[in-house]
């Protein structure tokens, strides 16, 4: 694969899609209110003002 010529690199990728997956199945309470299909984008929002 191209882009994942370190470990490093698909350490990152393989954590970024757990913390994806684990928003979309509400195991956060970040954007539990919006329906499924928002919940990922209303969880970003969420973030960003926290940040």
């Amino acid at each position: 694969m191209r882009g994942l010529t370190q470990l490093r690199c698909a350490r990152v990728i393989s954590a970024g899609h757990a913390f994806i997956q684990n928003l979309r199945r509400g195991h956060y309470e970040l954007g539990v209110e919006k329906p499924t299909t928002l919940r990922v984008a209303a969880a970003f929002t969420e973030l960003t003002v926290a940040i």
